[in-house]
């Protein structure tokens, strides 16, 4: 559950150290996004040779979050961070060429199945 100016760790190596929300995208008034769903964000801190700038407005998907998740199954999935990785805004394509760390199934799911062919591994 990430909302309005929660800090997210990029998942990616498009050059960002840190994201901070600033809008949850979908529907009026929404208050919390989950895995899988598309938020802007500002970009915090970043590496001077990235490809992401520092105060620069970004696309990103949330692909994990520390509050749980239930599936249909009835299990949960929950992670020990909220990550994020960042996309072009038309293509919906991530920006960078790596996905670090492990991501949940709803990433795919959702049709981002190129952010999930580059993770390490899907849960």
């Amino acid at each position: 559950m990430v909302q309005l100016r929660s800090i997210l760790v990029p998942a990616d190596n498009c050059g960002a150290k840190r994201l901070r929300v600033i809008h949850v995208t979908g529907g009026w008034k929404r208050a919390y996004a989950y895995v899988g769903d598309i938020v802007t964000a500002v970009v915090d801190k970043a590496d001077p040779n990235g490809v992401v700038k520092d105060s620069e407005v970004v696309k990103a998907v949330i692909v994990r979050t520390r509050k749980e998740k239930r599936r249909a199954d009835g299990s949960y999935i929950r992670f020990d961070d909220n990550a994020a990785v960042i996309i072009d805004p038309k293509s919906n394509e991530p920006r960078g060429t790596r996905v670090f760390g492990p991501i949940a199934r709803e990433v795919k799911d959702k049709e981002f199945s190129k952010i999930a062919s580059l993770a390490t591994e899907v849960l």
